[in-house]
């Protein structure tokens, strides 16, 4: 009997992270055709229906692990943060090509991938219904129940200003939800999704979703898997790093330059350090190129 052997990915982080994760997941798999995949991971649904995964466990909950994959077995281990690399804080390369290279492995061009169940099907059918056609707007990232007493992060998330334009706008043609976090702002005329659900449920929105105005969050990388081309909004952090050629990426206006003691090794982090805002006012997007952007989006699939 040939003794099986093991491939574990290890990975730590935000679910958008995770579901660029999908992509080393696959190139882990296609480096390593031999060896079962297994995964130690925060959020463990975008994971389960994957073909190329034999088995997830999450982080914390890992029962005679060693025993099993570890002690006296046939396995390697990819555990890495790719966030502290040089091709990383220098904007050479994605984050999931630095991540693959990080480990050594042969880059293929391997994509995020999302694969819905048949129940989540059902789920999405049932929650997201409209007599309209649906808009998904997420102003703010992060966890819903963030603790941190900072709901809004100029460093990704959408000014205020900008989702109100947006919604008055487009509310008559179509309903629109707003992603965002328990403790932020809530535009009338929308339907808020600002409270903790199941991932794939979360997740299913898109594939309801007619149109997608969307920031470096979850959901980008999200339609991305899903294929659907979206409008993303970016202030501080980079489309070349986390985004794709997909989506219509939309950069915020520069301002001078401005004094950022408390930066280490990256510019900005998702948080946005308050005293490190360089700009005055919220009015760093034009909000008819977004408009104008958000129309030419191709029609839904069927």
């Amino acid at each position: 009997m040939t003794e099986e052997k093991y491939a574990i990915l290890h990975i730590e982080g935000g679910l958008g992270k995770h579901i660029a994760g999908t992509a080393l997941a696959k190139c882990i798999k296609n480096n390593h055709p031999d060896r079962k995949l297994i995964l130690v991971v925060a959020w463990v649904e975008p994971f389960i229906t994957l073909d190329f995964v034999d088995r997830v466990y999450r982080l914390g909950n890992t029962p005679y692990f060693y025993e099993d994959y570890i002690k006296d077995k046939d396995s390697i281990l990819f555990k890495g943060e790719p966030y502290f690399t040089t091709n990383h804080i220098h904007h050479r390369s994605s984050l999931i090509e630095n991540w693959c290279g990080m480990f050594g492995l042969k880059y293929s061009g391997e994509e995020p991938s999302l694969v819905f169940n048949l129940r989540n099907k059902q789920i999405a059918n049932n929650k997201w219904q409209s007599d309209k056609p649906i808009m998904v707007i997420q102003s703010n990232g992060g966890l819903f129940n963030d603790e941190s007493g900072f709901p809004y992060s100029w460093a990704r998330d959408m000014p205020l200003s900008v989702v109100h334009k947006l919604v008055q706008h487009y509310k008559d043609r179509y309903t629109i939800y707003q992603v965002t976090s328990a403790k932020a702002n809530i535009v009338a005329g929308v339907i808020p999704i600002n409270q903790e659900m199941p991932q794939m449920e979360y997740l299913s929105i898109l594939l309801k979703s007619s149109k997608r105005i969307l920031i470096d969050s979850s959901l980008q990388h999200a339609a991305k898997a899903l294929g659907l081309p979206s409008t993303v909004l970016w202030v501080a952090t980079h489309p070349e790093v986390f985004g794709y050629d997909l989506h219509d990426n939309i950069i915020a206006r520069q301002e001078e330059e401005v004094k950022i003691p408390d930066s280490y090794i990256f510019d900005y982090n998702f948080d946005g350090v308050t005293h490190e805002c360089p700009y005055l006012e919220d009015d760093f997007f034009d909000v008819d190129k977004i408009i104008k952007s958000v129309n030419a989006q191709p029609a839904p699939y069927a």
